[in-house]
């Protein structure tokens, strides 16, 4: 098969086009022939070896997590899903080796998900990853509720955006922080707009809620975080997924996991029109390190997203 891979780690220069060998197919695995798959910082994050404290690596890697295809074959104790079925996955495993940049993954059915009807492949491929990590920071982490106000930090990027989304369905009032640029996205996803502004930002949110929010998630980390724990209302919850100096402040620091169901859950809310997926650009396979400099550079509000003929 066609794939992308690097062999050491390193900045889009490491990046392969070329041929390897098409995936073995596990018992409880299917084969994807992929048609899309989303860049997300922690690819080239990973390529860089910043993960490898965490992940073990096998080189030659393929990157990516985020993928949208078309079922070709199920493993033999699959039951789920069958030859054809159009399916969206966060294929994360605990080693860093079988990605998704390329013709074909096998991939567990923990991280399966039918794609959403109404979604194309490119609009499917740039939902997993954002969407499983601000669904799973809202319920299982914050726990939030009817009625609550949740601050959502870099609330126009990828996860923050799901967030607000997600947030607004549940009920709660949002209050989405974004850069200025980002002021018009933020205000269209249904939040009210604050502006990251370190002088201006907690006045701001005080001018809004000024008894205090129920609820931060922090997509973003740096110095806006501590501003923002103080924003909380007594028995507020903070929880972050970039900055682990949340423990900290007593939040919670998450990471996201595949889980099947969670993702079917996502699915239903982008075939009822609750979830939106913005591609900002597309690139062809060949070209996914100009896709990965894309994401890197920042400023898009939308998926970058690889697609796969």
């Amino acid at each position: 098969m066609k794939a992308i891979s690097y062999r050491r780690y390193g900045g889009p220069e490491v990046l392969e086009y070329g041929e390897l060998p098409d995936p073995k197919v596990g018992p409880d695995e299917v084969l994807v022939r992929v048609r899309a798959a989303a860049v997300n910082p922690v690819d080239w994050k990973a390529q860089a070896g910043y993960l490898d404290g965490m992940f073990e690596t096998v080189f030659p890697v393929v990157p990516g997590w985020d993928v949208s295809g078309v079922v070709v074959r199920p493993g033999v104790s699959v039951t789920e899903f069958a030859e054809g079925d159009e399916v969206m996955g966060y294929v994360r495993e605990d080693f860093l080796c079988h990605g998704t940049f390329a013709e074909y993954v096998a991939a567990p059915i923990r991280t399966l998900a039918r794609k959403p009807r109404g979604y194309s492949f490119e609009e499917a491929a740039g939902l997993p990853l954002a969407g499983l990590t601000a669904y799973q920071s809202l319920h299982t982490a914050l726990g939030v509720r009817p009625g609550e106000t949740v601050l959502v930090l870099a609330a126009a990027g990828g996860v923050g955006s799901m967030a607000v989304q997600i947030a607004r369905h549940l009920g709660c009032r949002v209050l989405g922080a974004a850069r200025a640029s980002g002021r018009d996205r933020v205000a269209e996803l249904g939040a009210e707009p604050v502006v990251l502004d370190e002088e201006t930002f907690t006045h701001q949110v005080r001018e809004l809620a000024p008894q205090g929010v129920h609820a931060v998630l922090d997509t973003l980390g740096g110095p806006f975080l501590p501003h923002a724990a103080r924003l909380l209302a007594p028995g507020g919850r903070l929880a972050s997924i970039a900055d682990g100096e949340v423990l900290a402040l007593g939040g919670r620091y998450y990471w996201v996991r595949p889980d099947a169901a969670d993702l079917a859950a996502l699915a239903d809310l982008a075939d009822e029109g609750v979830l939106t997926v913005r591609v900002a650009r597309t690139f062809p396979l060949e070209q996914t390190a100009e896709a990965q400099r894309a994401n890197a550079a920042g400023g898009l509000h939308g998926k970058v997203v690889v697609t796969v003929p």
